[in-house]
C-alpha cells in the first residue's frame, strides 16, 4: 500500500525484510516498532526488499510479505526498493574502497577460517592469512575490507553505549562473497544512505553488525542514523524466530491478535476496549514510548515468545 512521500519529512526509517520465507511473529515485532517510530516523529516509513541472496530467496515471497503488510494495515512511503535491481550502486561503492586502498582479494574458506583459534564477537577472528596478498598458488575468492583497532562506538537509544575494535573483535570483513554476491553490511549501507535514513529501528540480533555498518559508512564518506534495537523474539530453547527454527508465518486474515501480541512484547500491553485494526492503530500511535516503555531490565535483549 503505497503512499506519496511526505514533503521535506526530518525523519525517514524503514522496514528491510528478507523474501526468504513468509513474515512471522519476530518480523512482526522489527516492522511494528520501525512503523510507529516513523510515524511517531512525523516521518516516512519506507520498505527495502533485501532479496541479494538469490539462492535463499523464495519465488513469489516478496509480494506475500507486501500482501501481508497490507492486511496488517501497514503503510508505506514511495515505491518498494528492491536490492536485486541496485548492484550497480553497490559496485560503485567497492570500487570506491578498492581505489582508496581499503579493500583486498581473500582465498581462504569458511573452514580454514573456522579453524583459527581465535575467537570474538560472531565465531571466530579472521586472522588476515591474506591481507598482505594472497598465498601463492591459491585463487581469490572473496573481497575483504581492512580493519583497524580504533574503537567504532555509537549510542543506541534502548541498548546504550556500545563499542567495538572490529580488527580485534571480528577481522577484515567480506564485502564481496565467495559466490559474487555483494555482502549485507555493504549493501545496507549504500541503501541507507541512498534513502536518506536517519534511524534504522530493527532486532538486537543486528546489533553487532552496526559497528561494521558505522566504519563502512565513514569510510565511503556516508552519514551515520541513529540506531535503535528492539528486543528479539526467542523460542523456548533460546533460539531466534526464522524460517530455519520453524517460526509460524502470521495469518493475514486475522491479524489485530497478532498485533497485540506484538505491542504487548514492546512493553505496549493494548487495552482491552481495541477491538478493531482502525482502534488499535489509533491507538498505537498515541501509546508508542519505547525510550520509557523498553529500556528497563531484561526487556532490551531477547524475550520469549
Amino acid at each position: 500500500m503505497a503512499r506519496m512521500a511526505h514533503a521535506k519529512s526530518p525523519y525517514i526509517g524503514r522496514f528491510a525484510p528478507s523474501p526468504t520465507g513468509p513474515l512471522h511473529f519476530g518480523s512482526l515485532v522489527a516492522a511494528l516498532g520501525s512503523y510507529l517510530q516513523a510515524r511517531t516523529n512525523h516521518g516516512q516509513w519506507h520498505l527495502r526488499m533485501e532479496d541479494l541472496d538469490t539462492p535463499r530467496c523464495m519465488p513469489g515471497m516478496a509480494d506475500n510479505i507486501l500482501h501481508t503488510l497490507e492486511r496488517f494495515g501497514f503503510e508505506w512511503d514511495g515505491a518498494v526498493v528492491y536490492q536485486s535491481q541496485r548492484l550497480p550502486a553497490y559496485r560503485a561503492a567497492l570500487d570506491q574502497l578498492q581505489a582508496a586502498g581499503m579493500v583486498y582479494g581473500c582465498a581462504c574458506t569458511r573452514r580454514e577460517i573456522a579453524d583459527s583459534s581465535l575467537h570474538g564477537i560472531e565465531d571466530t577472528v579472521y586472522p588476515g592469512t591474506c591481507r598482505d596478498g594472497v598465498p601463492p598458488g591459491r585463487t581469490v575468492r572473496a573481497q575483504r575490507v581492512r580493519t583497524d583497532t580504533t574503537p567504532i562506538c555509537f549510542d543506541d537509544l534502548l541498548q546504550g553505549r556500545i563499542c567495538q575494535r572490529l580488527q580485534d573483535d571480528l577481522g577484515d570483513f567480506v564485502v564481496l562473497r565467495a559466490d559474487g554476491i555483494f555482502a549485507y553490511q555493504l549493501a545496507v549501507v549504500v541503501d541507507d544512505a541512498q534513502l536518506g535514513v536517519t534511524e534504522v529501528v530493527r532486532g538486537a540480533d543486528l546489533l553487532a553488525s552496526t559497528p561494521r555498518q558505522i566504519y563502512l559508512q565513514n569510510l565511503l564518506h556516508l552519514p551515520t542514523p541513529c540506531y535503535v534495537h528492539l528486543p528479539v523474539a526467542v523460542n523456548a530453547i533460546g533460539q531466534k524466530l526464522s524460517k530455519q527454527t520453524n517460526a509460524a508465518a502470521l495469518n493475514p486474515l486475522n491479524p489485530l491478535p497478532e498485533l497485540c501480541r506484538a505491542m504487548e512484547f514492546l512493553s505496549h500491553p493494548v487495552p482491552d476496549e481495541v477491538g478493531t485494526l482502525d482502534e488499535f492503530w489509533g491507538w498505537a500511535g498515541f501509546a508508542w514510548s519505547p525510550q520509557q516503555r523498553l529500556r528497563t531490565g531484561s526487556e532490551t535483549g531477547s524475550k520469549v515468545v
